[in-house]
């Protein structure tokens, strides 16, 4: 799990982990790594064994944290040759939220409240992360300022954006929908192809104008490339099998996701047509990774 506790992808990673210590029978144990807007984490896995015991969970900001390295020359590894996808673990929206004190209800309102502004800070995960390259199209694409804030994970950006140090940021909805629905987080987007089903009042950020700021919001399984193929159709049947499993399902459904356990042809699809999208924004943007 490369990213600290607490965050959505954290959330899922263990309750996949629970189900999965049943169902083979031996401990699935989430080691948290962060760092890098992922990228610790995903070397680490890159550079295990490749025998199915050491296996990693990522979100979307796969793509765009690798993107960043390849730009800037340092790419420990790649997704394309280094990891062999498995499968989906659920499909969670992305979600771009602001504090309450800024005053807009939307991202067409931020984005005329930032014009006027030169103080707004927005945060991410990290440099190269998702969120970065989400603010950085939104900085591009509106003609607005705002100052880059990155933190090791969603936790502690979420940490910081409830009291107030920064004005924009992202995180994916299961592990903000209670600071949503009690007020102390304001909705402004959705980053997918269609609303979320908890927030359908939501729009997301494609029918606001910001096209270029809609992303697929993995959160899925790979092993290290090479792992043999034995191997792989286990793990693929045994997590397919926990996604689909009810009280799993339920779990997923009531964060606001949806259960994955597609093939692994078809989540390498989503993930390497993922990266290929970002790719040309992260060169034309200049972003960095650290």
């Amino acid at each position: 799990m490369p990213f600290p506790a607490g965050g959505t992808t954290d959330l899922l990673a263990r309750l996949f982990a629970q189900r999965l210590t049943e169902t083979l029978g031996q401990s699935a144990v989430v080691e948290n790594r962060g760092g890098g807007g992922g990228s610790i984490g995903a070397d680490a896995v890159a550079k295990a064994p490749p025998d199915g015991h050491t296996l990693l969970f990522h979100n979307l900001t796969f793509s765009t944290t690798t993107a960043a390295l390849e730009f800037a020359g340092r790419a420990p590894h790649s997704i394309e040759r280094d990891f062999a996808p498995i499968t989906m673990g659920a499909d969670v929206p992305l979600m771009l939220l602001a504090h309450p004190s800024v005053p807009a209800r939307d991202l067409r309102e931020f984005v005329a409240h930032a014009k006027a502004r030169t103080d707004l800070f927005y945060g991410s995960t990290g440099p190269g992360s998702t969120m970065n390259l989400v603010g950085e199209i939104l900085k591009r694409d509106a003609g607005i300022r705002m100052e880059h804030v990155p933190f090791r994970g969603a936790a502690p950006l979420v940490q910081d954006m409830l009291a107030g140090r920064i004005h924009f940021g992202g995180d994916q909805l299961p592990s903000s929908i209670g600071h949503i629905r009690n007020g102390a987080l304001k909705p402004l987007a959705t980053i997918a192809a269609k609303r979320a089903g908890l927030l359908p009042e939501v729009p997301t950020a494609r029918e606001q104008g910001f096209p270029n700021a809609e992303l697929l919001g993995w959160n899925g399984f790979f092993a290290p490339a090479g792992t043999p193929a034995p191997v792989l159709e286990r793990l693929h049947r045994e997590i397919a099998a926990a996604a689909r499993h009810p009280d799993v399902a339920r779990r997923i459904a009531e964060l606001g996701a949806e259960p994955g356990g597609n093939s692994p042809a078809e989540f390498a699809a989503a993930v390497h047509g993922q990266i290929a999208k970002v790719r040309p924004l992260v060169a034309e943007l200049r972003m960095q990774v650290e």
